[in-house]
């Protein structure tokens, strides 16, 4: 027989509380042993029973599911969470994740997708909803794409290009030839490059700049 999973449901909509709580009862090793309709009555019934499992609705007036979450790890009792939500809001898919959720969920879900979504946290396991899942990596490619960008907030648009074409194994009058510049224009925006980056020389600024993708970040912006 499958462990128990004892499961604590939030949602200040009675409806949909019922309705999960029908759902999951279905399963002979669900237990559900605690509802609540706010935040923070989620985090007191999650201290007086020690569920196993927590579906809370993301979005609860006065503390929010997030919050809830938030509060239910802290605590340390090793309680799972899953944040049921309405709409699929990428925000709030990674506010959720930061405050230590490990399943995502939409209202809209079938019956089978919010029971697997149980069994995976419940054995430790991370759940996101299918048609989140698209979203999520434009999401994260995004973040990355931010995060290589930073390395070259220093420099101008220029001398990115210069920068981008030093990679290429380009010399400076190649470079000059292709920008319409005069080559001692080249000399000097490698010069500030190398500075403004704390690089040696060309060869580290074309490792540099294939490491943080600059030819990719050049396209996009």
């Amino acid at each position: 027989m499958p462990k128990t999973v004892s499961i604590l449901i939030a949602d200040d909509h009675s409806v949909t509380r019922m309705g999960v709580k029908v759902l999951l009862e279905r399963q002979a090793h669900f237990k559900i042993v605690a509802e609540a309709k706010s935040g923070e009555e989620a985090i007191l019934k999650a201290q007086e029973t020690h569920p196993d499992v927590a579906v809370l609705d993301i979005r609860m007036p006065g503390v929010s599911g997030i919050e809830a979450c938030r509060q239910i790890i802290k605590s340390g009792e090793g309680c799972k969470i899953i944040m049921l939500t309405a709409y699929a809001e990428e925000e709030l898919l990674f506010a959720a994740i930061q405050a230590g959720a490990v399943g995502y969920i939409l209202k809209l879900a079938d019956e089978n997708e919010l029971v697997s979504a149980v069994e995976h946290v419940s054995r430790g396991e991370g759940f996101l909803d299918s048609s989140m899942i698209g979203s999520v990596f434009k999401a994260i490619k995004k973040s990355t794409q931010a995060k290589h960008a930073a390395q070259f907030f220093t420099l101008t648009s220029r001398e990115m290009s210069v920068m981008a074409l030093v990679s290429k194994g380009m010399t400076n009058r190649q470079i000059a030839e292709k920008l319409y510049l005069g080559e001692g224009t080249i000399r000097n925006y490698v010069t500030s490059v190398l500075a403004k980056l704390a690089l040696a020389n060309r060869a580290e600024a074309a490792a540099f700049a294939v490491k943080h993708k600059l030819d990719e970040l050049i396209a996009t912006y």
